[in-house]
């Protein structure tokens, strides 16, 4: 493979603050679109569940499965797979994980039942997964504050454009699955050919095979805090993992549209919140951050509750916005308080095992959504997903005002989060 790849040019350093080396700003443009386009597409067979559901007559566990397939393919390919880039260099494994991705997208395109569609998201997943760390890794290589800052923000952009996309597509394209796939298969298949254009930013080591090892460690300073923040880890992406789900169901039980637009909006007010939220925080301490994030998760739950009991499509609508307030600014608290408790050595590790949580609670608590709606019906799945978020984010908010009253953990960190520390890659 190395044959094929060009010369390496590594990047030495992050510029100064005000650099105007266009190098950099070259480099985080070009990883950002790719983060971008790789979250993007994460999102975009949300709205198309509902057309699947009726083509293929398929259930609401089955959904919620083929749903959960992505996160659950990604947690195990990112503890597996995720330090590859310190081995081989980040360039190699962000056009390999490029490869893989538009493989998925082929299979998508061609995928004739709910098991080629599991199996696409598979791929999918291990495709994100492997790239996370390599993202993350050389958008702080090349300039670590507005590369954490990007980090940041993409995934969320990327995911609330792909969703809106694709229901558009969905909702005006005469054969909506194959050009959501065909558009997406030829967007990575020309971030491939431009893999020339990518800075190396890291000097490839010995030690490929070692750094597959799973590595899961909470160090004695951070786990405290890991389990006093454990809760509003899993609001955050049990509501993430319900929308991307069964919220275009929701939205089209309680409007009585079935256009796929509207699942594509659910998305865009969740991911589009969240990202209003960590660009208005962006400088703010953790402690008034996780605060904010977990009382609008209360109230977002709690809404979203009131617009099954009311059959209200306002009120879900308000209900998202305000949760994916809660779900952006909760989630950059969280990491914010844990993460420099570590040292720099253990961070990765802290930092595996903090997604760990995330992509459970974003798999299971949707998998449970999904049989819940096949034996008792969408009412049950809303209220016990619902009153999940808002008890954990109740528990949450208590542990996050004692821990700012006592001031037993730090509240005035570095803005931007830790440089090791990946956004999660999509739900």
């Amino acid at each position: 493979m190395s044959a094929l790849l060009p010369p390496r040019r590594i990047v030495g350093g992050s510029p100064r603050e005000g650099s105007r080396d266009p190098g950099p700003l070259r480099g985080l443009a070009l990883y950002g679109a790719i983060t971008f386009a790789f979250l993007a597409a994460s999102a975009a067979p949300t709205p198309l569940y509902a057309l699947y559901q009726e083509s293929w007559g398929l259930s609401p566990i089955t959904l919620t499965v083929i749903y959960a397939s992505y996160p659950l393919a990604l947690m195990l390919a990112l503890l597996t797979l995720g330090s590859l880039s310190g081995a081989l260099g980040r360039r190699r494994v962000v056009l390999a994980a490029i490869a893989l991705q538009a493989v998925a997208m082929g299979v998508f395109l061609l995928a004739p039942n709910a098991s080629v569609l599991i199996l696409a998201r598979v791929l999918q997943g291990v495709a994100t997964g492997t790239a996370t760390a390599a993202f993350a890794a050389a958008l702080v290589d090349l300039d670590r504050q507005r590369g954490a800052f990007v980090n940041s923000l993409a995934p969320l952009l990327g995911m609330a454009f792909g969703a809106l996309g694709s229901g558009a597509i969905a909702t005006f394209a005469p054969t909506p699955a194959s050009t959501v796939f065909l558009t997406l298969l030829v967007i990575f298949c020309a971030l491939l050919a431009m893999g020339g254009l990518l800075p190396e930013t890291h000097q490839p080591q010995p030690g490929a095979r070692a750094s597959l090892a799973i590595r899961l460690r909470v160090p004695a300073a951070a786990r405290r805090a890991v389990w006093s923040t454990a809760p509003i880890l899993i609001a955050v992406w049990s509501i993430g993992g319900f929308v991307l789900s069964l919220g275009p169901h929701l939205a089209a039980d309680l409007t009585g549209s079935d256009d796929p637009l509207l699942g594509g909006l659910m998305v865009l007010l969740l991911t589009g919140a969240g990202a209003l939220a960590v660009l208005l925080h962006r400088t703010h301490s953790a402690s008034p951050v996780l605060l904010a994030g977990s009382a609008s998760l209360v109230l977002g739950g709690a809404a979203t509750m009131a617009a099954e009991a009311t059959r209200s499509p306002m009120l879900l609508l308000l209900g998202t916005v305000v949760a994916g307030y809660g779900f952006g600014a909760a989630f950059q608290g969280a990491l914010q308080t844990i993460l420099p408790l570590a040292a720099a050595h253990e961070r990765s590790e802290l930092t595996s095992a903090v997604y760990v949580i995330c992509y459970l609670a974003n798999a299971i608590p949707a998998l449970g959504a999904g049989v819940l709606t096949s034996l008792f019906g969408l009412r049950t799945a809303v209220y016990a997903v619902g009153g999940l978020v808002v008890a954990l984010s109740l528990v949450g908010l208590a542990a996050a005002l004692v821990r700012s009253r006592s001031h037993s953990l730090p509240t005035a960190i570095d803005p931007v989060l830790p440089s090791d520390a990946a956004c999660p890659q999509g739900s």
